[in-house]
């Protein structure tokens, strides 16, 4: 990029948010802390209000940019957003994504608008998620709630009780993984951080009530003290290579890391402590599999294994 394209880019990035961290711009366009002091003074230079809190950052004073234009590689990546959203969102956000994306199409270029219709039919997101049982229209709720500090009051249906108990939350945070939303936050029935899956929420209310959140965790702090909790051990199995392109979708949910392909086989190692999962999964590639370790997932596999045998031999 050169350095009116970046200069141009600093200036939508400062419209962007209230306040700019230097090394924010520095990571962004992969430049020296120095060469971004340089870049403000130039669009300073330039005529550009552009204000400095010492320690925090950088903002514009009363300044906008005329609506932006979109590249066409730029206008692809929110096709591609929209697919995304559509596939692993609920209802309230694809909504809004919908909205947005129809503001953003109404300021594309005639090329660009075509290149979009053109691109929409050759692009597909699959998603083969369960069908949620309860409400569609909780995480721009969330999402609000988390930003306001506002307490959740939820009705929750566990994997291990299926009658719904009552708890109060102060949400820290969204994640999505293993194909479900679950919302990270502090609940106060428990006095504990706790991860609740959105779709067994069965119902949600903002109560508007204030917490602060100066007392709790950050999201990103949970999922620190979450990995180191979890106390993960290093698992090697080595895959057929005819059976190991089979495994490309699912070896992500039991913690794939890497693989090398060794002649006719693909050593696998992944980060698990959930063995009798991955010993079930691992058991329906059948003799394509060969454990290295750990002992204890070898004997997981062995006991699944005897209690299959033991049922199916039994006389009906």
């Amino acid at each position: 990029m050169n350095r009116i394209d970046r200069l141009t880019a600093i200036l939508i990035q400062l419209q962007s948010k209230r306040v700019v961290k230097a090394q924010e711009i520095a990571d962004r366009f992969t430049i020296s802390l120095r060469t971004v002091y340089r870049d403000i003074r130039a669009l300073e230079e330039a005529g550009v209000p552009i204000g400095a809190e010492a320690g925090i950052g950088y903002f514009l004073e009363d300044y906008h940019l005329p609506p932006v234009m979109f590249s066409n590689e730029e206008a692809s990546a929110l096709l591609f957003g929209a697919k995304l959203v559509s596939k692993m969102g609920d209802a309230s956000l694809n909504e809004s994504f919908e909205s947005a994306l129809y503001k953003i199409k109404s300021v594309l270029k005639r090329s660009e608008k075509e290149h979009l219709e053109d691109l929409d039919s050759r692009v597909a997101v699959l998603n083969r998620r369960r069908q949620q049982p309860f409400s569609e229209h909780l995480l721009n709720q969330i999402q609000q709630a988390i930003v306001r500090q506002h307490v959740l009051l939820i009705d929750y249906v566990s994997n291990y009780q299926p009658q719904a108990t009552q708890r109060e939350i102060e949400p820290i945070g969204l994640v999505y993984y293993n194909s479900h939303w679950h919302l990270i936050g502090y609940c106060r029935l428990r006095g504990d951080y706790r991860d609740f899956r959105t779709d067994r929420i069965q119902q949600l209310v903002n109560t508007e009530k204030f917490f602060q959140k100066q007392n709790l965790l950050t999201l990103q702090a949970y999922l620190g003290r979450l990995r180191v909790q979890e106390e993960l051990e290093e698992t090697v199995v080595w895959v057929h290579r005819g059976a190991a392109v089979f495994m490309q979708e699912q070896k992500y949910s039991w913690g794939f890391i890497s693989e090398e392909t060794q002649g006719k086989y693909v050593r696998m190692t992944f980060m698990t402590q959930y063995y009798e999962g991955i010993g079930r999964w691992l058991l329906s590639y059948g003799k394509h599999i060969n454990v290295e370790g750990p002992q204890k997932l070898k004997d997981t596999m062995r006991d699944i294994v005897s209690e299959m045998a033991e049922h199916y031999l039994q006389p009906y």
